[in-house]
């Protein structure tokens, strides 16, 4: 189905302008915008990857990552063809940057409406879905339609996002919106600019207007040899995120070759120490690695402790979760209630 969109806007000449996310394509008859997905058929803007999905799994919810938000819980994760940046380490590549598909032909995907989405979470008894795999902006017409039935329903419904998204975007889907896990790349305008095809500076401001918002954000940093692992940068998005609040989790991680970037070797866990440390030092009260398992130097770095009395509320090995309270989200020793979503 070729769904009209509810973000754009009719420019001269037959073209649309899309303004999902902060590219503010300007669509030409016939063409799509740089995410492939969002095309202008008959002067029109339409989604045509609306109801198909090319992944779809169940996850936990720590795989997001959502290290304080309904721990433990299974999540609906569902993605399609598409994506707004060009990130050359892409794990999901395959499907976030292809563009070969012909929509006239129906091969975008298998049927999942937001009706038989929602039917599904509810009949498993499955409490949160996750639009994920690709940046959910692409889709957004989809994910919005699919968040405000889940929300009818009592389903809560998460984002995976680069976090380039208009404000627009965000304004629209916020009430629909229980948490995002927003992916800040690097703290540098040229990485966004040479790696991904984005800029830095709207990342940087949706983080805020989430947070004021009062959508629960988690923040993902995938730690790259010789990109974004110096100190300084490190330090740098430590410091804004503070700066935001001392409240949100960052979740540095380790980086694996993929797609484009196949000739750089994987993060160190000793890299990730030190961003875990460097988190720490900067005053954010939640820091946590991940994407490297087993390591000594790693043990105590995924779990959650209370920020006051330091002590261990959740442990976690890999995505196996054992909360350690008596009461959700509070300390078992001193009575701090942790920042997060606990029920």
């Amino acid at each position: 189905m070729f769904q009209p969109t509810m973000l754009s806007r009719p420019l001269r000449r037959g073209y649309v302008q899309c303004t999902a996310c902060e590219h503010w394509c300007a669509v030409g008859p016939g063409e799509a915008g740089k995410c492939g997905v969002r095309r202008n058929i008959d002067g029109a803007l339409r989604l045509v990857v609306y109801g198909k999905a090319v992944a779809v799994h169940v996850d936990p919810v720590e795989k997001k990552p959502l290290n304080h938000f309904l721990p433990g819980s299974k999540i609906f994760s569902i993605g399609t063809f598409g994506c707004n940046l060009r990130c050359a380490w892409c794990q999901n590549w395959e499907i976030s940057q292809h563009r070969a598909f012909d929509p006239e032909r129906d091969d975008t995907g298998a049927s999942w409406p937001p009706e038989k989405i929602v039917q599904f979470c509810v009949q498993n008894n499955i409490p949160l879905i996750a639009f994920t795999y690709n940046e959910p902006t692409v889709f957004f017409e989809y994910a919005y339609d699919t968040a405000r039935l889940a929300h009818d329903a009592g389903i809560r419904s998460v984002f995976v996002s680069s976090g380039f998204e208009t404000v627009q975007a965000l304004d629209a889907i916020a009430p629909y919106l229980a948490a995002i896990n927003v992916d800040l790349k690097a703290f540098r305008e040229e990485t966004y600019r040479a790696y991904c095809g984005a800029r830095l500076a709207p990342v940087l401001r949706n983080i805020r207007h989430l947070v004021e918002r009062g959508v629960w954000v988690e923040v993902t940093t995938l730690v790259i040899p010789g990109l974004n692992d110096g100190d300084e940068e490190l330090r740098d998005i430590a410091d804004f995120l503070v700066s935001v609040s001392p409240d949100l989790p960052w979740h540095v991680t380790g980086f694996t070759p993929h797609y484009q970037m196949r000739n750089r070797p994987p993060t160190p866990a000793a890299t990730l120490q030190r961003a875990w440390e460097i988190g720490k030092a900067a005053g954010l009260r939640y820091v946590y690695t991940g994407n490297i398992w087993g390591s000594p130097l790693l043990a105590e770095c995924s779990d959650t402790h209370c920020p006051v009395c330091g002590a261990k509320v959740i442990e976690r090995n890999g995505y196996r979760v054992r909360t350690l309270w008596r009461e959700a989200g509070v300390c078992p020793r001193c009575g701090y209630l942790l920042a997060g979503v606990w029920s």
